[in-house]
């Protein structure tokens, strides 16, 4: 049985500054951020988010242009066409739905047109300071990775972290874990000599 907080109090020790790498200033700009990056770096979301929300920051606005107008703004995050109409629809329904307000529950965000568990989490963790686990691609790599949890989906992951991580501390872990993928235990060649946790790891100690 893995000690799961000993795992994380070296990676937060590693990682001091670990935090969303998105930037925005309200839930809305969050969550439209996220949907721009399924697939697509923090790094260009920021650099398109950066000009796009300068000029349009709310539901409405999103709601009262075409989709082919998002397009046009968007088409650098890849993807284009279906995110595009993600946030179109999504904004809508925010306006409609919820006067123009981002919902603050898990139940109402999955709701939204194109916003998963991990988009959901994401908003529900930074935006709104509650406890969630968002499972992105590093996430569910190197938790399994690790040996953390053995899960064949990230929704599986995200389950099983929330049973061996405490409540308090499932927010910070997802920065931490990504960090931690993005930085050393990349998907093709993690830098295992340099891990502080490689002792603590399956992957390492060859048990994969």
């Amino acid at each position: 049985m893995k000690d799961v907080n000993k795992i994380l109090d070296k990676l937060e020790e590693l990682y001091p500054d670990a935090r969303c790498e998105l930037e925005y200033t309200t839930a809305f700009e969050l969550l439209i951020a996220t949907i721009l990056s399924a697939q697509c770096t923090d790094v260009r979301v920021n650099i398109v988010t950066r000009e796009l929300f300068k000029k349009y920051n709310k539901a409405e606005d999103f709601a009262n242009l075409s989709e082919e107008e998002i397009m046009e703004k968007i088409k650098t995050c890849g993807l284009y066409k279906s995110k595009a109409k993600k946030i179109k629809e999504t904004s809508k329904m925010i306006c409609d739905n919820y006067n123009g307000e981002v919902p603050d529950t898990l139940e109402e965000l999955t709701k939204l047109p194109g916003v998963g568990r991990k988009t959901a989490d994401v908003v529900l963790s930074n935006a709104f300071n509650k406890d969630a686990i968002a499972v992105d691609t590093h996430v569910f790599r190197v938790s399994n990775r690790i040996g953390i949890v053995n899960t064949k989906t990230p929704e599986k992951t995200e389950f099983a972290l929330m049973e061996v991580i405490p409540k308090h501390r499932w927010s910070h872990s997802h920065h931490v874990l990504i960090f931690h993928g993005r930085r050393l235990c990349k998907a093709r060649k993690p830098e295992c000599e340099l891990c502080p946790i490689k002792d603590d790891c399956d992957f390492y100690q060859g048990k994969e």
